[in-house]
């Protein structure tokens, strides 16, 4: 037998053996599970929603190694926690069901409780299926009164008087309500004073007492704006407005809307600097599931051959041990070189592969951008506008001003505004109409304040107009940028500079914030920077950032220009 022969029968024993190495592996504890499983939920408390999500998928492999319904339940819920903090709900869905399910083997009624609350916010405030998040909300309920938890029997209450009222339902969540009112001072969370207040602003609304309800409504806004809770505060908003508007106050129906409207804009901000904090994030999520999804089914099929096997190759795993260690030492220094050349070759592919998704995801959601805003503006916008004013020629021709019929146009109004506001953020006009120059000089203005002003300066020509995809494409890597000095640097000034050189963009960025010590910028996260730089390499431009603690921040990037075609179609054609 030759020597390449005797080589090749090791490794077939090798691979035979593989299945028995895995069989002798430790099996873990139920303490070692439950500090995996306690590390992934204070990771998430803390943001940090992709290493929470991969040790929770860890504790989720191991507790079903254990076949412990508890803990399988308790990180199938950590794992759509992570989902619902990113606003991705239906994983989030997907996985609070797949954790009731185990969670109904057990004897752990808080678990049954959170899981039966969390369905039933996820139906009635994303799915809008309130039937079927009253009856999770009940279920809820039912675990939250056998476990004697006053505070959460206070908080599901709430929740089941907001989807009643939701759907004006206001006698079946009145009960409800009373016993909130009652039990509240001893019992309720201060984060729920204001839906509280606003709930009864709703009641009395219903039942036509003005004063009392605008008592709570004016009562709900006050103590949202003194405390934290900005989503209650902007329903709190939403609902005054439409008491306004339906007692006839037109003009501060409309400030309470415009408020309401501010309110979720910087909502939909944090939850977008939330998203952002999680570096690739998106392109990780659909791998999670499936992954999570084959746990299971794998561990089931694995651990019955395992287990045959175990027994069988005993003996082989200990002389392949020796042998392994022998052929390690012989083919040590024959593949050092050619290992070390294979893994910078793969180092590069998947380095290039990461960096081409990212510029695939980057610009697939460009591009649908663009369609939806032009279709919410061209179409959508079109017939909300088309509909007002056939409904302004009827009044106006028959006389007619029933409350049906004001709060029909009031309606449309409010939802031609939406969506209007919706079609502008995800394309903003100026950049459409106007270019660059004149969208990033209202950005700079939009995001100063008194604590953080934005400076902006540039020589170049405001009318200069360079290609559509290009002009976006600079305009939210700047947008971002301008994100990350509003959420990590504490400036108060910061200055943009745009020129043009030689047929290249420069872009300077400073700021005179806390700063960071750039040379070790590689281990700092949260700043989001891998996909600007994917975006500029996608643009064959390149980036610098020069950073010192406590001396600011300067990050200067140049772009070869691509100028306009001689054809040109604009994101809003109706303008």
């Amino acid at each position: 037998m030759s020597y390449r022969q005797i080589i090749i029968v090791l490794l077939v024993l090798l691979s035979c053996s593989i299945n028995t190495v895995f069989a002798h592996k430790k099996k873990p504890t139920k303490e070692e599970v439950t500090k995996l499983s306690n590390e992934a939920i204070l990771l998430m408390k803390d943001g940090s929603y992709e290493k929470s999500l991969i040790k929770s998928r860890l504790a989720l492999s191991q507790a079903i190694r254990l076949k412990d319904n508890n803990l399988i339940a308790g990180s199938y819920n950590t794992i759509a926690a992570n989902f619902d903090q990113l606003s991705e709900f239906d994983k989030a869905f997907y996985y609070y069901k797949k954790g009731l399910t185990y969670a109904n083997k057990t004897n752990n009624d808080v678990l049954k409780n959170w899981l039966n609350n969390n369905l039933g916010n996820i139906y009635c405030f994303d799915k809008k299926q309130y039937e079927k998040g009253i009856y999770y909300y009940k279920k809820s309920l039912e675990y939250s009164t056998r476990i004697k938890d006053s505070a959460q029997i206070v908080f599901t209450k709430l929740n089941l008087t907001w989807a009643y009222f939701d759907i004006g339902r206001y006698d079946e969540g009145l009960p409800y309500l009373k016993y909130i009112n009652e039990h509240h001072k001893k019992h309720g969370d201060t984060s729920t004073i204001v839906a509280l207040n606003m709930l009864n602003g709703m009641y009395y609304n219903y039942k036509n007492e003005p004063e009392k309800a605008t008592f709570f409504f004016e009562n709900a806004i006050k103590l949202g704006n003194e405390g934290n809770e900005k989503s209650d505060l902007s329903y709190s908003h939403h609902e005054f407005s439409k008491f306004l508007l339906k007692n006839g106050d037109y003009k501060n129906a409309y400030k309470n809307l415009a408020l309401f409207n501010a309110i979720t804009d910087e909502l939909n901000n944090e939850e977008k600097l939330n998203k952002a904090n999680v570096a690739g994030i998106n392109l990780e999520i659909d791998e999670y599931k499936r992954e999570i999804d084959k746990i299971e089914s794998e561990f089931k099929s694995k651990e019955s051959v395992l287990l045959q096997e175990q027994s069988r190759n005993k003996k082989i795993v200990i002389i392949l041990s020796a042998i392994l260690l022998l052929l390690f030492l012989l083919f040590y220094l024959y593949s050092q070189n050619a290992q070390l050349k294979q893994k910078n070759k793969l180092k590069d592919l998947r380095s290039k592969a990461q960096e081409n998704m990212i510029n695939a995801s980057i610009n697939g959601q460009e591009l649908e951008r663009k369609k939806i805003a032009a279709f919410l503006h061209d179409n959508i916008s079109a017939l909300l506008s088309s509909a007002g004013l056939h409904l302004h020629a009827y009044t106006s021709q028959n006389q007619t001003y029933s409350q049906e019929i004001m709060k029909t146009k009031a309606i449309l109004e409010e939802a031609h505004d939406q969506v209007r506001d919706l079609s502008h953020e995800l394309m903003p006009s100026l950049l459409a109409r106007f270019g660059l120059f004149d969208a990033l000089d209202d950005l700079c203005e939009k995001n100063s304040n008194s604590i953080l002003h934005f400076e902006y300066a540039s020589s170049i020509n405001r009318k200069t107009r360079y290609d559509e995809d290009f002009e976006m494409k600079i305009y939210f890597i700047i947008m971002e940028l301008l994100n990350n000095i509003i959420k990590h640097s504490d400036a108060s000034q910061s200055k943009l500079s745009i020129n043009e050189n030689n047929g290249l963009l420069k872009i300077i960025l400073r700021d005179n914030g806390k700063g960071f010590d750039s040379s070790r910028f590689h281990v700092l996260e949260g700043f989001g920077l891998n996909q600007i730089k994917a975006r500029i390499n996608n643009l064959k431009g390149n980036i610098h950032l020069n950073s010192k603690v406590n001396a600011g921040t300067i990050i200067t990037i140049e772009v070869p220009i691509t100028y306009q075609k001689k054809a040109t179609t604009p994101v809003f054609p109706s303008q």
